[in-house]
């Protein structure tokens, strides 16, 4: 297992149109899953032990974000299922019933949704704001391969409420942390 970090905010660079299945039974596009006040697209997979430390909070956090700020999240899982079993489709499906995500969880079989993205690793955050528009390119939280404390500052949360608010991320953001995205 490869441990990467995320490339600095590309501030303003336009989402990318998808149309990805969910383990929910509908194929999820770029504005059928976009917010009033913006979008989160979030590259994670089953086996990621860093995706695994964060599965409570993202969900919380996610929660948030839709129910209190407009913005909706969509997770996309772009590993090749082929190298990890526990990235299938139908372990997609175990894992958002297990944690209730209230996020559309899609598959990205081809890859060239994280390819277009630049994704690069398990999580990979993209905040957008209401025009679309990339604001957004850090970690969670300080949370690596086991969860941060509890009181630990939600960088992400934190982002994307100011996104809504302003339409404008921070300026300093640190990047995410995960797991090499398997490549076929």
């Amino acid at each position: 297992m490869v441990s990467l970090t995320t490339p600095v905010c590309d501030f303003d660079r336009a989402a990318i149109n998808f149309d990805l299945p969910g383990v929910d039974g509908t194929n999820w596009t770029l504005e059928k899953a976009q917010g009033d006040n913006g979008l989160l697209v979030m590259f994670i997979c089953n086996h990621c032990p860093y995706v695994k430390a964060i599965h409570k909070r993202l969900v919380e956090d996610t929660r948030v974000l839709r129910d209190e700020f407009g913005i909706n999240s969509i997770a996309i899982m772009s590993n090749d299922p082929n190298e990890y079993t526990e990235d299938s489709f139908e372990n997609m499906k175990l894992i958002s019933d297990h944690w209730h995500f209230p996020f559309p969880y899609v598959m990205d079989e081809t890859q060239q949704t994280a390819k277009a993205y630049g994704a690069v690793c398990t999580p990979d955050f993209f905040g957008y704001n209401s025009s679309l528009k990339l604001q957004y390119r850090g970690r969670l939280d300080a949370s690596r391969k086991q969860a941060a404390p509890e009181d630990v500052r939600r960088d992400l949360l934190e982002s994307m409420k100011l996104i809504a608010k302003t339409g404008q991320g921070p300026v300093e953001q640190i990047p995410s942390m995960g797991c090499s995205i398997k490549w076929k």
